[in-house]
């Protein structure tokens, strides 16, 4: 497989070498959840009611992958940071570490959720008719924690040695037996709901396998287990990769709360419809904010690299084009949801009743879509860097301080029902966006003019 030259290669190039790859991954990625919304919404007869069930089984999900991107998305700048400081064996240290502490985490989460499942999902708004479906779906989920984890934690350091195309593939093979077994199971040998988690799981673990295939064999850098002698030794590497992972962690950590407020607040004011709303509007952002995604996961290994190579010119173009590209795309698809709202829709649902009330909800979510770049922007820099407080802070001021209270206060105090709960996310991110990008420039850029004098 081609390997991306950090160094020397042009920084367009690299960026557009590492994201286009990482873009195909994450589409395809998409594909292990949403594939299982589009076929259960079809499900003859309790389709929309299963959707709303399995929606409820999200903030779970997202708290899973918020843990492998604790680990992955916290060990991979630091990784790439030592490579660029030709460091090799602090990197490979940290990889091996990132790996042992998802390992260790993913099998203490399948047993907690094991037992904990139920009063969890009631924790989360599940009615005693959505945990008839939420219940058995999560339960197989939980399953295929540890490769899921694994899949998603270890890949960053395939793509941050450059093997952007070997990191899309580990993907694509989990997506496609996904797509191929969702329908077999669900609907040709009629496991329902239970049959979408089945081929979920199953895709999680051929994912799994390739990724330590090629990070035990053709990798640069070789991944393994820390034995328990070398725990104590490398504890400063752990406590290093939990800091600078937090603020992803974080922000996934309270997409998951504020969705569970949304949820609460929906189920209140709207009925259990608007929890399907909910999981089509969620759905439709993962959609739309995935080449955000990929632009960003792609940027971050050459900003980190070159800042560590102490290169300060190539960090600043680096921010540059992924700026460019991140909002030269969002002004693409924002047209489109404006415009054609139901062509999103119509992706997860056919339900005349369910689109009459997704299409006002998805145009108020998205009304400021663009400041969520900056948010993004601001976040991919700061953590590249290992801008550890301003990224932990950023992530928390949006979410915890800004949207929670908004999902609360603009549907009761006043009186906005429903609306409030789609406004507020456009009000936090022209607030929280704007301060974090504005943070951004004011500390970033007159370090790296410092580091180009020194």
């Amino acid at each position: 497989m081609k390997q991306l030259d950090f160094e020397h290669g042009t920084v367009t190039g690299n960026i557009l070498g590492a994201a286009v790859p990482m873009l195909v991954a994450q589409i395809l990625n998409l594909l292990y959840n949403i594939v299982d919304r589009i076929y259960i919404a079809r499900i003859p007869e309790v389709g929309t009611a299963a959707l709303g069930a399995v929606g409820l089984c999200f903030p779970l999900i997202v708290i899973i992958t918020a843990f492998s991107n604790l680990y992955g998305g916290g060990g991979a700048p630091l990784f790439s940071i030592h490579r660029g400081k030709k460091e090799t064996q602090e990197a490979n240290d940290i990889m091996n570490t990132s790996f042992s502490l998802l390992c260790l985490t993913g099998v203490a989460l399948m047993v907690i959720g094991m037992l904990l499942i139920r009063p969890i999902l009631i924790l989360f708004g599940a009615s005693e008719g959505a945990l008839v479906y939420a219940c058995p779906y999560m339960i197989l989920y939980l399953i295929g924690t540890l490769p899921s984890m694994i899949a998603v934690g270890m890949n960053p350091f395939i793509n941050a040695q450059g093997y952007s195309l070997t990191g899309m593939l580990s993907v694509a093979i989990g997506a496609v037996a996904n797509l191929v077994l969702d329908p077999l199971f669900i609907f040709v040998l009629g496991f329902g709901v239970r049959g979408a988690a089945m081929a979920t799981v199953i895709s999680q673990f051929l994912s799994a396998a390739f990724v330590l295939r090629f990070l035990t064999g053709k990798a640069e850098l070789k991944v393994r287990f820390l034995r328990s002698a070398e725990l104590a030794k490398y504890a400063g590497y752990a406590k290093e990769i939990v800091s600078l992972g937090t603020a992803g962690f974080i922000m996934q950590l309270t997409n998951s709360l504020v969705t569970i407020c949304c949820n609460h607040v929906l189920s209140a004011t709207g009925g259990d419809i608007y929890i399907s709303v909910m999981t089509i509007v969620s759905s439709v952002r993962q959609l739309v904010e995935t080449p955000i995604s990929a632009i960003n996961d792609g940027s971050s290994p050459i900003l980190s690299y070159n800042y560590g190579a102490r290169r300060p010119a190539r960090v600043r173009k680096a921010g540059m084009v992924m700026g460019l590209l991140i909002l030269g795309y969002t002004v693409v698809m924002w047209s489109v949801i404006v415009l054609a709202p139901e062509a999103l829709i119509g992706v997860f649902s056919s339900d005349p009743v369910l689109m009459q009330d997704a299409v006002p909800a998805l145009k108020q979510y998205f009304a400021a879509f663009i400041f969520m770049d900056f948010q993004y922007m601001g976040q991919t820099t700061f953590k590249s860097l290992n801008k550890k407080k301003q990224a932990i802070f950023f992530s928390l001021l949006r979410k915890v301080f800004i949207v929670v209270p908004l999902t609360y206060f603009m549907p009761y105090a006043l009186h906005m029902g429903t609306d409030g709960v789609f406004l507020a996310e456009p009000v936090s991110n022209v607030i929280g966006g704007s301060l974090c990008f504005i943070t951004m420039l004011c500390t970033v850029l007159p370090e790296l003019k410092r580091m180009e004098q020194a």
